[in-house]
């Protein structure tokens, strides 16, 4: 390790699972591996997009498709990426305004996030709106090449409702959606936490489903680098991928939870109480303005599964950007994809000659089947629905 620190910069945006880039740089991990980690809070997924493509930020903390998107180059000022490390699982949740919650109870929706009923009767409330001429339910993601855009799209789509017909859908910051649902310019969104918390501790909205039951244990964000700065410092990435690694096992350990709040929820970082950050962090997830929590594995930190890259997830985020339109098929891409999501890096940072068993094949709520050796097959198979 050199004498002296080496710094990287870090492009990150406030949410919860930036909490292995901030108590890296803020409890020593980071130092530890000889690095000053520099992080910098930015506004929108476009921004830190745009700022590691022209070498502002080393890393950052990003949307898991974005560095798919720009190694196929159908994204803006794209480069050749890699996501050698993911920054956790789960974390995402679709919330919807109270007025359009009340609506769906009427048509039945479950009151535990399950997304089958709650979808079924989300498409009762647009199909009651369409016989009475109202005009389409807007809903906000927060990029288009985006873990939420897939998982709201693929929940809709189940349920019947077309993303691109039956509803609209817009971009916008993290930060700002909870007021833009609270002032009537959406009717939903479907974002990282803490931002769901704040629309329901306001009264201006309700959780009606999350990112562990539309999709298990799966990838949301990344450390995203291009590979010409993980080519040009490998011993440096290595090094912010072991700190990374230790960050990750204290941000996991249930013990530091309300510690982590407390970093979190500063000004310079979150900029929200601490109990906002709560909720996600315990597992103990209030859906709505008054009602006791329930239970769930909403975000995860740590574990086996929990940072290694897997090329199938990488894979089924390039089947949405088919199946929505996004970008054509062509077996060609099929290589750049498992390359953006390949082991190799994070293996050989930990010094690891083998990854663990992998985890389960992809499910989701609907019981379809994903198989990563048949894009066209499985995307075709949706096109017959929705």
């Amino acid at each position: 390790m050199p004498n002296a620190r080496e710094t990287v910069i870090a492009g990150y945006i406030p949410l919860l699972d930036s909490a292995l880039l901030i108590a890296a740089a803020q409890l020593g991990f980071a130092e530890a591996e000889g690095i000053e980690l520099k992080l910098v809070r930015e506004t929108s997924w476009a921004n830190i997009r745009d700022r590691i493509s022209v070498g502002h930020f080393d890393v950052a903390h990003m949307l898991g498709p974005m560095p798919i998107a720009a190694s196929l180059n159908i994204t803006s000022l794209a480069v050749p990426m890699r996501a050698p490390m993911a920054l956790g699982l789960g974390g995402n949740a679709i919330t919807v305004s109270t007025e359009i919650w009340r609506a769906m109870v009427d048509a039945g929706a479950g009151q535990e996030g399950d997304p089958a009923t709650t979808g079924d009767a989300l498409k009762r409330v647009i199909e009651a709106r369409s016989a009475e001429v109202r005009p389409p339910l807007r809903f906000g993601v927060v990029h288009p090449f985006s873990g939420h855009a897939y998982e709201l799209r693929y929940w809709l789509a189940a349920a019947g409702i077309h993303p691109d017909l039956d509803v609209e859908i817009t971009v916008l910051p993290p930060p700002l959606m909870p007021d833009a649902l609270a002032v009537g310019q959406i009717d939903g969104y479907c974002v990282g936490e803490p931002w769901n918390t704040v629309s329901v501790a306001s009264g201006a909205g309700r959780i009606v489903t999350f990112k562990e039951a539309i999709w298990p244990a799966s990838p949301e964000k990344v450390l995203g680098v291009s590979e010409r700065w993980a080519d040009a410092h490998p011993d440096l990435l290595d090094r912010l991928i072991r700190a990374l690694v230790r960050s990750a096992a204290w941000c996991g350990a249930p013990a530091n939870a309300q510690k982590l709040a407390n970093l979190l929820s500063a000004s310079d970082v979150l900029d929200c109480p601490p109990d906002f950050c709560m909720p996600a962090l315990t597992g103990e997830l209030c859906l709505e303005q008054g009602a006791l929590p329930i239970s769930v594995p909403f975000l995860t930190f740590s574990g086996e599964h929990a940072h290694s890259p897997q090329p199938e997830h990488g894979l089924w985020f390039y089947s949405q950007m088919v199946r929505w339109g996004q970008v054509h098929f062509d077996p060609a891409h099929l290589g750049i994809v498992r390359r953006t999501f390949d082991a190799d890096l994070y293996r050989r940072a930990l010094g690891l000659s083998a990854l663990p068993l992998a985890p389960e094949r992809a499910r989701f709520f609907d019981h379809a089947y994903f198989d990563p050796s048949d894009i066209e097959a499985y995307v075709s198979a949706f096109s017959l629905k929705c």
